[in-house]
């Protein structure tokens, strides 16, 4: 059974969590890693949900305020090894829902071209491809949803 807690970016769970997503994106995104790096730091998520199965923390996912009715969808994460068994959209749409609850009314989010799994999800959920937004603007390897 999956159990999700809502939570800020202190929680040390999440923070062994993006740990271990860093060091999957470092492989996954190379000399690009510290541009993307930037824009990721975790001090600014009020808004985070960790997942655990049977008491061990397996996935994570946060949002942080883009405009007034707008969220950003930050730092998802699922462990490699818990991965295609609903962790990840449990985990969305929760932070969709805690979104709503604040009056938010749209989720966008950035991810890596180079992140095949993660493209495939988001396309899943009901998530459209989008102009790359902001920092993503003029970046290739950036997909916008």
């Amino acid at each position: 059974m999956i159990k999700l807690v809502r939570t800020d970016s202190n929680h040390k769970d999440f923070i062994k969590l993006v740990d271990a997503l860093n060091s999957y994106l470092k492989i996954i995104d190379g000399n690009e890693h510290e541009f993307y790096s930037q824009y990721n730091n975790i001090d600014v998520l009020k808004h985070v949900v960790v997942a655990y199965k049977n008491s061990i923390p397996v996935g994570c996912g946060a949002f942080k305020s883009y405009d007034i009715k707008t969220v950003e969808v930050k730092r998802m994460f699922t462990k490699t090894e818990e991965r295609g068994v609903g962790i990840a959209s449990k985990i969305l749409l929760e932070l969709e829902k805690w979104a709503g609850e604040l009056s938010y009314k749209t989720c966008v989010l950035e991810t890596g071209k180079r992140q095949i799994e993660a493209v495939s999800f988001y396309k899943k959920m009901g998530y459209s491809v989008i102009p790359n937004y902001g920092q993503y603007k003029n970046i290739d390897n950036s997909l916008c949803f």
